[in-house]
């Protein structure tokens, strides 16, 4: 037997592991040992440790693979559904392979605060290099999404910004892969496109966070299949579609497709009470399959998408129609199909399932309309609409990041199905350009519309001119202006980044990021929001400050007073500033620390006097906050 390791973390325990002990332990037999070393009291460190200790115990804990397979699926349970459990694996490989991904995973993610503090804090900007950098590990993309996922689920109040980014690169990283599979899904057969399919990337592309699977959408539509199947068999017992096996069945006889079609009508509208939204119309909820199967409400093209999936499980094929200003399925009345529009019935999805002649369609948009806009169409075109849908909610949009981001994903998938279009790929380069993100990015759009349409020579030239001046001012910025509260200007000053505060007149709830002695904002907006009326107007300090809301909102200092009760303030934007939440007060993270140099220990005296019985005993002092550019510039 080798000489026994007698290092001293062995087992969990800080004791010296004797000759005789290590040889007591070696003579059992191997099961046993396995059965011991799979404890849950042991980490891999322990594992670690035990297998320099002796040949045997080595061979215990490599050869076989149990005790690395028992760490790694308890280290990393989420990873388990991508294993089989019939095939084999080197375990310890897989572990060492996922630990040192998670260690690169962080140290990116850890290095973007500091790259990325002073820019506008949009997913494309923020992932151009981190994304690239990740990509260059050579990583396996469900190590680094395993990674990602730990990080936000870790302690709730802490490493906010660690999280922030996390949660960009999280974000980023999916719509890749989703944009891979809906290429993937476009470069199919026709026949093969499903429009479930189709419409479940489109959901998963502008919810790249949420739980939205194929298998559980399809999971859900077979439920309502099943209790269509159910009243069906209550009116007609011999009905074929109970009967039918394979998956692909047609009805042949109008007659039982009729009698499906009620049925499902009965089941989705009646029994279900699904519904068209017609309160909230433009709601992109409305276009989510995800959406309308949990909230049982839809617009024309979604509810259209789920009733033809239906309609085709049980038997009965129906062809979307892109009718103006009001999606419709079409149901062939005549077995022959010579194209003629009045062979069919026209079905309303929004209308509780109404069945329409060609003439009465026209009553829903109220107007006449060609032979044309009656035809079947392919799911590609479909997608298209259901984008465009979400293009346009996008524009109709307050300017604000969340719309802005529905243009962004809308934009994204209109040109990964149609990517010629010259007036969407223009519209993408001046919503970059506006946002002052991804320079390069918008070059590389504005050189493919000049070639796919040189008379816009006159708005790429402009573009271009003014992202070359971007990209020459990024490379030249100016160090940011520091601000110490100690300054003689600054003496006025009252309050400091990471207070929780309310605002007397609106009322709501807010964290401060930033300051500055007077205000800052233009005649226009001073005249606007009328601070004038204010008892010392402009000439006071006014704060950058995250509104419970969403809203980034700049606040004068009369109207501002701290909190009785501090609470976490739930705004996207808090981990770009602060690393923690600290029961009273947040922490500022080090690149708002560095901008406000003093505030933190002018926070920490401030929640001494204020909440001293509600401090932590640790009573560690705040880190300052940031400002910010995006305003929704409201209630001064």
């Amino acid at each position: 037997m080798a000489t026994p390791y007698t290092g001293d973390r062995v087992l969990g325990t800080n004791a010296v592991i004797s000759e005789s002990f290590v040889k007591q332990l070696t003579d059992l037999p191997a099961e046993l040992l396995e059965y011991i070393l799979c404890f849950p009291v042991l980490n891999h460190f322990d594992i670690c440790n035990v297998s320099c200790t002796c040949k045997r115990l080595r061979d215990v804990c490599h050869c076989r693979g149990k005790v690395w397979a028992h760490q790694y699926k308890l280290r990393w349970p989420r990873l388990q559904r991508l294993y089989r459990h019939n095939e084999s694996y080197d375990w310890l490989k897989e572990f060492k392979t996922r630990h040192m991904v998670g260690q690169q995973i962080r140290r990116t993610v850890e290095s973007i605060s500091k790259r990325f503090f002073t820019e506008v804090p949009c997913i494309g900007q923020v992932l151009g290099d981190s994304f690239a950098e990740i990509e260059s590990l050579g990583a396996p993309e469900h190590f680094c999404e395993d990674e990602l996922i730990t990080i936000l689920n870790s302690d709730q109040s802490k490493s906010l910004t660690l999280k922030y980014y996390a949660k960009k690169i999280l974000y980023f990283l999916r719509q890749q892969n989703i944009l891979r599979n809906l290429k993937i899904f476009l470069e199919r057969p026709p026949e093969q496109q499903l429009a479930l399919e189709g419409a479940v990337l489109v959901d998963q592309y502008c919810n790249p966070l949420a739980d939205v699977t194929l298998e559980s959408i399809s999971a859900q539509i077979e439920d309502i299949t099943d209790k269509v199947k159910k009243f069906l068999r209550v009116k007609n017992a011999t009905h074929p579609c109970l009967r039918a096996t394979q998956d692909d069945y047609v009805l042949e006889d109008l007659e039982s497709q009729r009698q499906v079609i009620c049925a499902l009508n009965v089941v989705l509208y009646e029994q279900l009470q699904y519904k068209g939204n017609d309160r909230d119309y433009y709601n992109p909820l409305n276009s989510y399959m995800h959406q309308v199967l949990l909230r049982h409400t839809g617009i024309p093209i979604s509810l259209s998408v789920l009733y033809m999936t239906l309609s085709r499980n049980l038997g009965v094929p129906l062809e979307p129609v892109n009718f103006p200003n009001h999606f419709l399925l079409r149901w062939c009345q005549n077995q022959r199909r010579n194209g003629d529009i009045y062979d069919y019935m026209y079905i309303d999805a929004f209308g509780s399932g109404k069945q329409l002649g060609a003439k009465e369609c026209e009553y829903l948009i109220r107007h006449q309309v060609t032979a044309d806009y009656y035809g079947a169409i392919s799911t590609g075109e479909l997608l298209l609409r259901m984008v465009g849908n979400l293009l346009n909610i996008g524009k109709r949009g307050e300017g604000n990041e969340k719309s802005y981001q529905l243009l962004r994903d809308s934009l994204d998938l209109y040109l990964t199905i149609n990517p010629d279009n010259v007036q969407y790929l223009l519209l993408q380069a001046r919503l970059y350009f506006h946002l002052g993100i991804w320079p390069e990015k918008v070059l590389d759009i504005l050189q493919r519309i000049q070639a796919l349409d040189p008379s816009q020579h006159g708005a790429v030239g402009y573009l271009v001119q003014h992202t070359l001046e971007h990209i020459q001012h990024k490379r030249h910025l100016v160090e940011p202006e520091v601000k110490r509260r100690s300054a003689p200007d600054h003496r006025d000053v009252q309050y400091s980044v990471g207070l929780i505060m309310k605002h007397k007149r609106s009322g709501y709830n807010c964290v401060i990021y930033g300051w500055d002695p007077k205000c800052t904002m233009s005649q226009d907006w001073i005249n606007t929001m009328r601070v004038h009326q204010l008892s010392k107007g402009a000439d006071q300090p006014f704060y950058n400050v995250l509104v419970q809301d969403g809203t980034c909102r700049y606040a004068a200092q009369e109207n501002l007073e701290p909190h009785t009760a501090p609470m976490e303030i739930a705004h996207p934007e808090v981990g770009r500033y602060f690393s923690e939440f600290s029961n009273t007060h947040y922490i500022a993270n080090e690149e708002l620390e560095t901008r406000y140099a003093e505030d933190m220990c002018k926070t920490h005296s401030t929640v001494e006097e204020l909440y001293h019985s509600l401090t932590p005993n640790s009573g560690q002092p705040p880190e300052p906050t940031a400002n910010f550019q995006d305003h929704d510039l409201l209630d001064p």
